[in-house]
């Protein structure tokens, strides 16, 4: 096997990806115009677009209201919240249930690069314009990381391109395309993961961190690092009982996790010094005087009426019958792994094989791998493919006399 041979592989599986994300957008753009055309919209915010309340600012009328019109005409549901932040600030205590990520991202682009468009169809339809953009672009790059990461865990290019389509393509796509922040977060978090098992943690702490700034789940990315130095410090200390390693492995997760967790702070932190500092005790908001002024899950009780468990009402009945397809595919998968491999879930993944944790050394091994990530991919990819058993003392044996052959094709990788 030859890198002349193994390349065009890489390559070609990236650019079926790229073209299904691509094609995949422009479809639900296509499908997203035809029902708008055919149907009314349940939701008629679209048109609301009060002047904001500090600085505001004043715009000539649009030289293409009907275009401006038709692009404003998107701006639904929590895409309204987004596209007026950006455009005003956070100007209400309900808009803190929007993190800061997407609309300073749209802020950034309507007035860098689609500025010169304001006087065509107005500031506001410029700002959507930004969001769609900035949302489509983040899915295309998403599902990029999410094949190459695919690649990495399943050691299959084929099985990774076959996952990557059917998330091109899969039921909640719309919301992708939408001024939401799912795309921004599935590009962070996907990459993030990538990066982490590709070991480049430095980047993964930042891409993870930020993916917190874009939703407030983006906290529980910190479980990543935690499941990591769980492995990493029981392998140093048990191993070769290097307690003071192990201790060092334990602080420096410790921080990685706490990085992750400080934009999501930083904001509540934001958002009580915006609504409550400088107050006299009638004026503040309950959540204010609260032991931990946590404003994120006042506004979502308050508002919006979520909580634990609260979500399960008859009348929501309607929506989890739509959802019903893929959560009973879910957890039919979770159901089949967990029968698959008992001891492993049982036992935190601390009872897997040597083969297993050598695929994915960076999780479970304190040592770092040697060598660039791209041939550290290519030699699990092909080492796994071909089956070959790691032994304890590192010893590998081979069927047909494979290995030779993997370790001449590293050799030219390398030269």
């Amino acid at each position: 096997m030859s890198k002349s041979a193994s390349e065009p592989l890489n390559s070609s599986h990236t650019s079926k990806v790229l073209k299904a994300a691509i094609f995949s957008r422009f479809l639900l753009l296509v499908l997203t115009i035809l029902w708008r055309s055919l149907l009314t919209p349940y939701d008629t915010s679209a048109p609301l677009d009060p002047t904001c309340l500090r600085n505001p600012s004043s715009f000539p009328p649009p030289l293409l209201p009907s275009l401006a019109s038709a692009i404003e005409n998107g701006v639904v549901w929590d895409s309204v919240y987004f596209v007026r932040i950006a455009q005003c600030g956070y100007e209400y205590e309900q808009f803190y249930a929007f993190l800061p990520l997407l609309p300073a991202c749209i802020f950034a682009f309507s007035r860098t690069v689609f500025a010169p468009l304001v006087p065509l169809i107005g500031y506001r339809a410029v700002l959507a314009l930004s969001g769609y953009v900035v949302c489509n672009v983040a899915f295309v790059f998403a599902a990029i990381y999410f094949y190459k990461l695919s690649v990495i865990i399943l050691k299959d290019p084929n099985a990774a391109l076959q996952a990557s389509v059917l998330f091109c393509f899969n039921p909640a796509s719309i919301f992708y395309s939408s001024i939401y922040s799912e795309s921004l977060y599935a590009l962070l978090s996907v990459g993030g993961c990538y990066y982490l098992i590709s070991g480049s943690n430095n980047i993964a702490v930042l891409w993870l961190a930020l993916s917190s700034f874009a939703r407030s789940n983006g906290v529980l990315n910190a479980g990543y690092f935690g499941f990591q130095t769980m492995h990493q410090a029981y392998d140093a200390f048990s191993g070769k009982k290097r307690a003071f390693l192990a201790l060092w492995i334990l602080v420096s997760g410790a921080l990685r996790c706490i990085f992750i967790f400080v934009p999501f702070i930083a904001f509540q932190a934001y958002g009580y010094y915006n609504m409550c500092l400088g107050r006299s005790s009638d004026e503040m908001r309950p959540w204010c005087k609260a032991r931990i002024p946590l404003l994120y899950n006042y506004i979502q009780s308050h508002y919006w009426g979520v909580g634990f468990l609260r979500y399960f009402q008859f009348k929501q009945l309607p929506n989890f019958l739509l959802a019903s397809p893929i959560l009973s595919l879910a957890v039919c998968s979770i159901i089949y792994y967990v029968k698959s491999r008992p001891e492993i879930v049982r036992s935190l993944g601390f009872q897997a094989s040597v083969e297993e944790k050598s695929s994915i050394a960076v999780i479970f091994s304190f040592q770092k791998s040697h060598g660039s990530n791209d041939t550290n991919c290519q030699r699990n990819i092909l080492l796994g493919s071909k089956k070959i058993i790691i032994l304890d003392r590192g010893r590998k044996l081979t069927k047909e006399g494979i290995l030779p052959r993997a370790e001449q094709f590293m050799d030219h990788q390398r030269s």
